[in-house]
């Protein structure tokens, strides 16, 4: 079936912020008294779907308020200059849009630092939804925040593609019931996964139905 809609992960997937991610994690770590984690160690743990990332990063059961105080609050002092966006994903996102594609984001970041880097970036504007971390009762590989796009939407799970670069992201589409593809170019390095934006946008031209082409011939 075309798909009328994609759904992005965001970071390591439109975004690189590695940079950032692993400087806020520190950041926090520091506010907590703990010693810092070398950057690859912190980003090779981002996408893993079996680690308990507050008690890995944080040494915590569970992420509390304050962790996103503090890491959201790193992340606005610097994602100017710690972010940038993937070679060919603006030029991508302009042609699903140009097809009357709907287009989302479901991160496991938070709310607050989503938005910046959106606006930052300048493509907040292409996005019908986005759903964060602290939008929904659990983040990925739980599908609740596939599920709430689909459902502020009016999607049916066939009806919608999911982009993203780690295991969470794969997990999270199954449980939805959403078709996935994995890309290899963010923070994990996936053997037969879709290696840059030109192969992925190829992918998504063959997938993605012209919504705007339906709507002239049914008018």
């Amino acid at each position: 079936m075309k798909k009328r809609a994609v759904i992005f992960d965001l970071d390591g997937t439109l975004q690189d912020s590695s940079p950032a991610i692993a400087n806020a994690i520190n950041y926090v770590r520091k506010r907590l008294g703990l010693p810092p984690l070398p950057a690859e160690k912190i980003l090779s743990k981002v996408n893993d779907p079996h680690l308990n990332a507050a008690e890995y990063f944080y040494e915590s059961e569970r992420f509390e308020p304050v962790h996103e105080t503090w890491f959201s609050e790193y992340f606005s002092r610097h994602h100017t200059e710690q972010i940038r966006l993937y070679d060919g994903i603006r030029e991508l996102l302009e042609w699903l849009k140009s097809r009357g594609c709907l287009l989302a984001v479901a991160t496991n970041a938070y709310r607050r630092s989503t938005l910046e880097s959106l606006k930052h970036l300048g493509i907040r504007g292409f996005f019908d939804a986005v759903v964060s971390y602290d939008d929904v009762g659990r983040g990925k590989p739980a599908p609740d925040m596939l599920l709430e796009i689909l459902r502020s939407l009016h999607l049916r799970p066939e009806e919608a593609v999911f982009v993203g670069d780690g295991e969470r992201d794969r997990l999270a589409a199954e449980a939805a019931g959403i078709d996935f593809l994995l890309v290899d170019w963010g923070f994990s390095d996936h053997a037969g996964a879709i290696a840059d934006v030109e192969a992925l946008a190829k992918r998504l031209k063959t997938r993605c139905r012209d919504t705007l082409e339906t709507r002239r011939k049914n008018s």
